[in-house]
C-alpha cells in the first residue's frame, strides 16, 4: 500500500508542477481533466503525508523511550507514543478507503424518478412527500433541481416526478436511495385513524449525455403532445412535451417542463442514455459474477429498502438494520446520518472483500 501511495504522491505532484505552467490552460479540456484528477487526489495525498509525519513522530519517540529518561518524561513520551500509534492506525484505515476503486459515476448528476406503488391515492401522496424529501437535501447541500416530468393526483399526490438533481458528488451521495420505500402512517382519506402501508419506488441513475451510450436514431420513435402540467397558456396550446420510446428495449420517457420541443428531446436523450447505461451495467455485473451483490450496492428497484413509521416516529434502513428516530427532520431532507451510514456499510464491504 505505501509503494501505491509513493506513487500517487508522485503522480501528484508532477500534476501540481504542470498546472503551475504559463500554458497550462491553452488547452481548457486537458487542463479540466488535469484538476478534477488532482481534486480527486488530494485527499489521498494529504492523509498520507499527515500518515509519515506521525510515523516519525512515533520512531522518534520510541528512540526517546529507549535513552535514558527521568520518570516524569518516560510518561509523558510513553502516553505520546501511545497515541501515535493509535493515530497511525486510523490513519492506515483512511488510506486503505480512499484507495479504494472509484465509482466513475460519483461525481455525477443524477436523474431521480419517484413513481406512487401499492397503496393508490396514499402511495402518490407518499411519492410528493419523498420528492419534498429529495428536494429540501438538495437545497440544504447547495445542489440544483431540475424538473422533468411532474403528474400530480387531484389531492396534490404525484402518479410520477422525474428530475436531476445537479452539484458535486451528488451521485456519490444519492445512489443508494434507489429501491422501494415503504410508509406507514394514517392516511388524511382515513376517517377512522387506522394505519395504512403504501408504497413509492424510487430510481437514482448517474445523468449520461446521449454521447456517451450508443443510441442509434433509427431505433427512437418520437412523439410529441400537449403538456398536462402547469406552464402557463403557451404549453397549453403547443405540442411542446416529448415522449421517446426505445424500440430495442421498450424504455419510454417523456419530458414535459421545458418551453421547447428542441429542449424536452435534449432532457429525454438524456434520462434515455443514463436508463440504456444502468441496463447495460447491470448486464455487465451479472456476468462477472454470479454471486449476489450487496443489498447496499444493487439498489434494485424491487428491493424494500426503507420503512418510514410515522405513529413510532422512526426510519429503518433494512440493508443496513439502521433505525433513526427523527422521522420529522429525515422527511425535511435530513439525510446525511442515514446516507453516511450506507456509504460506511458500502466502504466496509468493500474493504473486507480485499482483505
Amino acid at each position: 500500500m505505501l509503494e501505491k501511495l509513493k506513487l500517487v504522491e508522485e503522480r501528484y505532484a508532477e500534476m501540481a508542477e504542470r498546472a503551475a505552467q504559463p500554458d497550462f490552460y491553452n488547452d481548457p479540456k486537458a487542463a479540466t481533466k488535469l484538476l478534477r484528477e488532482q481534486k480527486q487526489l488530494e485527499p489521498i495525498v494529504e492523509t498520507y503525508r499527515r500518515y509519515q509525519k506521525t510515523l516519525q513522530e512515533s520512531r522518534d519517540l520510541r528512540e526517546m523511550l529507549d535513552g535514558q529518561l527521568d520518570a516524569d518524561m518516560r510518561e509523558l513520551c510513553q502516553e505520546e507514543y501511545t497515541q501515535a500509534k493509535k493515530d497511525l492506525e486510523d490513519l492506515e484505515q483512511q488510506l486503505k478507503i480512499l484507495l479504494l476503486p472509484r465509482d466513475p459515476n460519483d461525481d455525477k448528476d443524477v436523474i431521480v424518478e419517484i413513481r406512487g406503488g401499492v397503496g393508490g391515492e396514499e402511495s402518490a401522496l407518499f411519492a410528493h412527500s419523498l420528492f419534498r424529501m429529495y428536494s429540501m437535501y438538495a437545497d440544504k447541500h447547495g445542489f440544483r433541481v431540475e424538473l422533468l416530468n411532474y403528474n400530480e393526483t387531484e389531492l396534490g399526490g404525484v402518479k410520477e416526478a422525474d428530475f436531476i438533481i445537479s452539484g458535486e458528488g451528488a451521485y456519490s451521495r444519492l445512489k443508494f436511495e434507489s429501491g422501494v420505500h415503504r410508509v406507514q402512517r394514517v392516511p388524511e382519506t382515513e376517517s377512522g385513524g387506522r394505519v395504512h402501508t403504501s408504497t413509492a419506488t424510487v430510481a437514482v441513475l448517474p445523468e449520461m449525455e446521449a454521447v456517451d451510450v450508443d443510441i442509434r436514431p433509427e431505433d427512437i420513435e418520437m412523439q410529441v403532445f400537449r403538456s398536462s402540467g402547469a406552464g402557463g397558456q403557451h404549453i397549453n396550446k403547443t405540442s411542446s412535451a416529448v415522449r421517446l420510446i426505445h424500440k430495442p428495449s421498450g424504455i419510454v420517457v417523456s419530458c414535459q417542463e421545458e418551453r421547447s420541443q428542441v429542449q424536452n428531446r435534449e432532457k429525454c436523450m438524456q434520462m434515455l442514455a443514463s436508463k440504456l447505461y444502468e441496463i447495460e451495467q447491470t448486464r455487465v455485473n451479472d456476468a462477472v459474477t454470479s454471486e449476489r451483490r450487496s443489498q447496499v450496492g444493487t439498489g434494485m428497484r424491487n428491493e424494500r429498502i426503507r420503512t418510514y413509521n410515522f405513529p413510532q416516529g422512526r426510519v429503518t434502513d433494512h440493508r443496513i438494520g439502521l433505525t433513526l428516530y427523527k422521522i420529522d427532520a429525515i422527511m425535511d431532507g435530513d439525510l446525511d446520518e442515514l446516507i453516511d451510514a450506507l456509504v460506511t456499510a458500502d466502504q466496509a464491504e468493500k474493504l473486507q472483500k480485499q482483505a
